[in-house]
């Protein structure tokens, strides 16, 4: 989701399944309903069967054929048993309440969410690279659309799409269409509902989907750059892959769960490797009701990696998203530069602001108020000129000034230029962290320094300063976003996530012709490349490093390649991060060593399907995500004492917090490094906590040898909300491998 004014993070407080039928029983207003069936065979062999049958049972609760027809939204029948439909609640408990209905889930609206981001991350240009293998790498990016003119995905030197490869280009307007880089466009709109500021057309007309499609694997572009800021070559990690867009967020209404389960069953049969996921809301724990988990489960069966945005929520605690297991969940985290605004008062002194400001001033000074004192004359909206509200500002009192506002959400700069004003001083502690792009003059100051220009303002008969255009300067790095959503991990007590952390500020990638950059009403800047932040900004980069590490290793699993990206990735300090692991997960992405992680922890469906059971899914829940083949929990639960999952990270939720707790922790490690090779254990535990690894060492005689090893962690109580973090890492010559081991209690 990204940071931008456009999608701003929107907290949504999401209905139960059964809470939700139960309140709409009588409500005869209709809705979109996404059923799934019980038995997944027919839409495994027969398409129109499939179709035809998703119709009849629709039929059962509607008043003839035509009307079971015209409510018919959307049938899935590549990798699905499902359909979409418009009912009203009474029809949706009827379906619901049918044999041959698994179960009925309502359609929710999620909301979205570099020059020098891989050179940072350790993936130069001249990286060590398989351009044949890359070239037959296929990234599907789920989001806004695609800018098909952008340089970064023009096909010079391209050969055909690869034989794999059974998707569609549809023509559009606006859409000039696909090529031998692009080689797939589709969008799904099920709703059918007009959106004026929109175009039905794999077409980005808002930019987020162009930037992270570029990011992950578009063309090196020479002389990228935002007015002159953050200039270099923008690439995505393999400009070699193939990219297909599948438009399923619109400007609008955000992105639809059913679009998205269309577009992951339309991306399995079309053959891509890598889908990107820079979408999300929060609010789900339960896997086989989210639409993302769903389709992604059904993607890993496929052998395909879903990598996924964390959210944008933080530094709020329990805020992640996407956090299915078989979901490779990114944060966001900073490189090493960012962008500051200096502005300079009358009296002399220098106050350095963030945010992104394009801006050379046209004169030396300008005069200087407070937004409070130039109020406009109606009382229903002066009480909000503090703020510069809508309406708020007295157009004869601002024209030509440079206005201090406290800012309570984005667009205070923009309610500055409709006023008249030349430029805006933004007060707040919010988001300092993140830097902004104006549509005007602008800087962000903190409560202190506005205090400080305020105090000046007072001061004096004519304030004056004047506002300077951006300048990039260094920061320390890598650091996680404030905005970036933390554990644990809402939906399993089991597994950490996020999984990693990946560049998701001041991302400089392509942007669309058909947006002003900030998108606000005025704004005339327009460019063919942005800076944005989010972590919609960071999953591509981690998709793009999962196609990476597939360009060297076809054969690899999803779960392999997670692996690989998790325990090579790079260390960040707790120190500099309070929430540790629950911020980072195992660190920063670190592509070129993903590439020879050594060894890896690789599982398969039947594991996630224990692990599901062990936290007590029913089996009827779990054909949601497995489909037709039965799922006897007592069988697959019986005599197993450890943890299933053969994931690269452990956590530990304490269940008591006056005893000490005992867990033990199976895995199992593929030795994908030198053929003879010994692996020593390194353990590191917090205090109160004992952590034993038997055995100590690992010795391989061959290439893919497997081993397992145990893991026992003590800890004693903690307090409510508290987490300690240890470490198990595996090394021998030229290779070290990483697994944090988180233990918490959870919050009373």
């Amino acid at each position: 989701m990204s940071k931008d004014k456009t999608f701003c993070v929107v907290v949504f407080v999401l209905l139960s399944i059964i809470g939700y039928v139960f309140a709409v029983e009588n409500d005869q207003e209709k809705k979109h309903f996404i059923i799934f069936l019980k038995n997944n065979e027919i839409a495994l062999n027969n398409e129109v069967d499939a179709a035809e049958t998703h119709l009849n049972v629709l039929k059962t609760v509607k008043e003839s054929h035509v009307d079971a027809k015209e409510s018919m939204v959307h049938s899935y029948t590549k990798s699905l048993n499902a359909f979409a439909a418009s009912l009203t609640g009474e029809e949706a408990q009827k379906l619901a309440k049918m044999g041959e209905v698994h179960s009925v889930i309502p359609n929710t609206y999620r909301k979205l969410q570099t020059t020098r981001s891989w050179d940072f991350i350790g993936l130069p240009s001249n990286a060590t690279r398989h351009p044949q293998h890359e070239s037959n790498i296929i990234v599907g990016v789920f989001d806004t659309g695609i800018t098909p003119t952008a340089e970064s995905f023009k096909d010079n030197g391209f050969g055909p799409p690869p034989k794999k490869w059974k998707g569609t280009c549809q023509h559009f307007a606006n859409f000039s269409g696909c090529n031998n880089k692009l080689i797939g466009a589709r969008y799904f709109k099920l709703d059918k509902i007009h959106d004026p500021i929109d175009i039905l057309s794999p077409v980005d007309v808002n930019g987020h989907g162009t930037h992270t499609a570029s990011t992950a694997a578009g063309n090196a572009v020479p002389g990228a750059n935002l007015f002159g800021l953050a200039e270099g070559t923008a690439r995505g990690a393999v400009p070699s892959a193939r990219i297909a867009i599948y438009k399923v967020c619109w400007a609008s209404r955000g992105c639809a769960d059913m679009d998205m389960l269309a577009a992951f069953d339309a991306a399995i049969r079309d053959g891509v490797h890598i889908i990107s996921v820079s979408v999300g809301e929060g609010g789900f724990g339960n896997y086989a009701e989210d639409a993302v988990s769903i389709g992604a489960f059904h993607a890993m069966k496929n052998g395909i990696v879903t990598v996924a945005a964390a959210g944008n929520n933080g530094p709020a605690t329990g805020s992640v998203i996407n956090h299915a297991p078989w979901i490779l969940t990114v944060g966001a985290s900073w490189t090493d530069r960012t962008f500051t605004s200096r502005v300079e008062l009358g009296n002399g002194k220098s106050i350095s602001g963030m945010g992104i400001n394009t801006f050379n001033p046209r004169q030396k000074m300008f005069p200087l108020v407070d937004g409070a004192d130039v109020a406009s004359n109606n009382p229903q909206a002066r009480g909000g000129a503090s703020i510069c509200a809508e309406g708020s500002l007295d157009p004869a009192k601002v024209k030509g000034h440079l206005v201090l506002c406290r800012m309570i959400t984005w667009g205070s700069d923009s309610v500055v230029k409709s006023a008249g004003a030349d430029g805006t001083i933004l007060q707040s502690d919010q988001f300092l962290d993140h830097p902004h792009l104006y549509m005007t003059s602008a800087t962000m100051v903190s409560t202190s320094d506005g205090a400080s220009i305020d105090a000046y303002i007072r001061s004096t008969r004519t304030p004056t300063a004047v506002i300077y255009k951006s300048t990039e300067v260094k920061t320390p790095a890598p650091l996680v976003a404030s905005f970036s959503s933390r554990g644990p991990n809402p939906g399993s007590t089991r597994i950490l996530k996020p999984d990693i952390v990946a560049p998701g500020v001041n991302i400089l990638a392509t942007f669309t012709p058909l947006k002003s950059l900030t998108g606000l009403k005025g704004d005339t800047q327009f460019s063919k490349f942005t800076i944005e932040s989010g972590t919609s900004m960071a999953c591509p980069h981690a998709a793009g490093a999962a196609a990476y590490v597939k360009s060297f290793h076809p054969d690899w699993s999803p779960a392999a390649i997670r692996s690989a990206l998790i325990t090579t990735a790079t260390p960040i300090s707790r120190r500099m991060n309070a929430e540790g692991e629950f911020a980072y997960g195992a660190g920063n992405l670190n592509p070129e060593r993903a590439v020879n992680p050594g060894l890896i922890y690789d599982d398969d469906e039947m594991s996630y399907v224990k692990l599901l059971c062990s936290e007590r899914y029913s089996q009827s829940s779990i054909a949601t995500l497995t489909g037709p083949k039965p799922v006897n929990c007592a069988s697959l639960m019986h005599g197993l004492s450890h943890d299933s999952l053969n994931y690269p990270t452990i956590q530990l939720s304490l269940q008591n917090t006056r005893t000490t707790t005992v867990a033990e922790f199976q895995r199992q490690v593929t030795n994908v490094g030198h053929a003879v090779s010994v692996y020593h254990a390194i353990v590191s535990a917090p205090p109160g906590v004992e952590i034993t690894v038997s055995p100590t060492t690992l010795s391989f005689t061959h290439v893919l040898q497997k081993l397992t090893f145990k893991v026992v962690v003590e800890a004693g109580p903690l307090p409510p909300g508290k987490m300690e973090s240890g470490l198990l890492t595996w090394k021998t010559a030229g290779h070290v491998v990483r697994s944090p081991i988180v233990v918490y209690s959870p919050s009373s």
